[in-house]
């Protein structure tokens, strides 16, 4: 017999059911709902799809000593495990469950939910979305799951998240920068107004070694970008841009094999880079790929 597979409430209708039930934050000023179950917390276990992987320490000490004073206020959202009807899956809350375990609990309270594998998936994107303290490019990163997985519009999201709708569309231009400056946004070096006055810049990674290198605010990097990044000479004489004779013999050997530019990014100290070698013809195009394919 080929089962049914049960349809997804999704955002819209069924999203106000979804949200009620996610809480971000353990001590959150919503009231406490009442569990409907206090299980052995050997029985819970985190889901294996949660798209959250890494959690700071300190922040988990922190909510473990909460935790050990005053207990676990708001409780965990669990499923049964599809695999093992005797085990609670994390459906939202696995940092409380974490903090839990250094507090040396035994037992935690719970709230059981039958959702499918596709709610559980968007509830855990819900909750990473949430998070105070997610970067710029995971927070755009869980939008477009949300649009790309479930189709929902911005206007959508924004309306049932409580956000902008301007705020969505601007993170979402974030995943259009290169991977150099998202890694900067993730970092921290880079803030998202930084980074907005960078997209759609065709010089967008040099343009935010500067802003970093020289420390600009928001308004200096919107006159920067009008001007363009420090030319060849500039960077030269600040000696921290420049490129060793190594990386400048490699770019004119390549470009003497192939015929074409090669132009050759390695930051200092760093193990990784990115090179980009510039054709002037399709039949060039064509050259390359045969080249590089063994052809």
């Amino acid at each position: 017999m080929t089962r049914t597979p049960k349809k997804s409430r999704g955002l819209g209708r069924g999203l106000s059911a979804l949200m009620s039930d996610v809480t971000t934050e353990e001590g959150a000023q919503a009231p406490a709902k009442r569990p409907d179950l206090i299980v052995p917390i050997e029985r819970v276990q985190p889901n294996p799809d949660q798209p959250r992987r890494t959690f700071a320490e300190a922040a988990l000490d922190e909510l473990a000593s909460s935790i050990a004073e005053k207990g676990i206020i708001q409780p965990l959202i669990v499923r049964l495990s599809p695999n093992d009807p005797e085990i609670f899956e994390i459906v939202a809350g696995e940092r409380r469950w974490r903090a839990a375990q250094r507090a040396k609990l035994h037992e935690i309270p719970v709230l059981l939910r039958d959702y499918d594998d596709t709610e559980v998936l968007e509830i855990a994107i819900i909750e990473n979305i949430q998070r105070a303290d997610l970067n710029p490019v995971d927070e755009a990163a869980g939008y477009k799951q949300l649009m790309d997985r479930f189709g929902h519009t911005q206007d959508k999201l924004a309306s049932a998240l409580g956000k902008s709708r301007s705020h969505i569309a601007n993170l979402l231009r974030l995943l259009t920068l290169p991977d150099e400056v998202q890694t900067y946004l993730v970092s921290g070096q880079l803030s998202a107004g930084h980074a907005r006055a960078l997209v759609g810049n065709d010089q967008a990674a040099a343009l935010a070694r500067e802003i970093i290198q020289r420390r600009l605010s928001v308004r200096e990097t919107e006159k920067l970008v009008k001007k363009g990044p420090a030319t060849k000479k500039r960077s030269i004489s600040k000696g921290s841009d420049a490129k060793d004779a190594d990386t400048i013999q490699i770019e004119n050997e390549l470009s003497a094999t192939l015929g074409m530019k090669v132009t050759i990014d390695h930051p200092a100290g760093s193990e990784g880079g990115k090179m980009v070698i510039g054709y002037n013809s399709l039949d060039q195009l064509d050259d390359l790929l045969r080249a590089l394919s063994g052809g």
